[in-house]
């Protein structure tokens, strides 16, 4: 009686490899495949929205208006010439310690609607500059400390300069600036588990895996010529 292949201790034994190593390998399969999906769509407003700016962002000059306003006012006296006493280390050019830089700010954004974060604010002997910054916005008040008047500059630019503004995290708080990350990194595996699926896709294999290699190769290439 002649033994069947499976019944020999050597075929045996493979046969219980192939048959420990098929569940894993559909299990990773199963799993790279439900992370690409629900990954992508998950994150799919941001891809989106960072695709697009990026080509704006390239082309600043298909989009782009701006428009600019100037008004003016008087701060009280008494929050520019304050009596508090000079630090230690004084070194007698930055004079924002007689200055009440919070009902400064907070009167001239009540006053004229400011938006965006107050970025800087510079006290000299003779006068006081602050400067508001936002995505696509800025606004700067020239403040004579003698008498309290001020001029505001505003400059107010397109949504496509907004949302230009939003790609780079420009003028952004902390919430925006964890959101670029989440997106850059959930991009990252949403790339890396769609090239992990082409290994577990028989058909057209090679040709997949060959552009793969040729996009990178490409960019690479345009890199190189961009930095010359």
């Amino acid at each position: 009686m002649t033994e069947s292949p499976l019944s020999q201790p050597g075929n045996s034994s493979a046969a219980a490899g192939n048959v420990t190593k098929k569940p894993v390998h559909r299990w990773l399969a199963k799993w790279f495949r439900w992370l690409h999906i629900y990954l992508s769509l998950l994150s799919f407003g941001a891809i989106l929205f960072f695709s697009i700016t990026g080509l704006t962002l390239n082309h600043p000059d298909w989009f782009f208006q701006e428009t600019t306003t100037t008004a003016d006012g008087i701060l009280e006296q008494t929050w520019l010439n304050g009596t508090q006493p000079a630090p230690e280390d004084w070194d007698e050019t930055d004079f924002g310690h007689q200055i009440d830089k919070l009902s400064v700010v907070e009167t001239l954004r009540a006053r004229h609607s400011l938006s965006g974060r107050m970025s800087e604010f510079l006290a000299f002997q003779d006068e006081c500059e602050v400067t508001f910054q936002g995505p696509g916005y800025a606004a700067t008040a020239r403040i004579a400390r003698s008498n309290g008047h001020y001029t505001l500059t505003s400059t107010s630019n397109d949504l496509v300069s907004v949302m230009n503004d939003l790609h780079k995290g420009r003028h952004t708080g902390g919430a925006w600036s964890l959101l670029i990350d989440i997106s850059a990194i959930a991009s990252g595996l949403v790339a890396m588990s769609g090239l992990i699926l082409v290994f577990y896709l028989k058909l057209n294999r090679t040709l997949r895996l060959a552009l793969t290699g040729l996009g990178i190769a490409a960019l690479f290439w345009l890199m190189r010529i961009a930095m010359q």
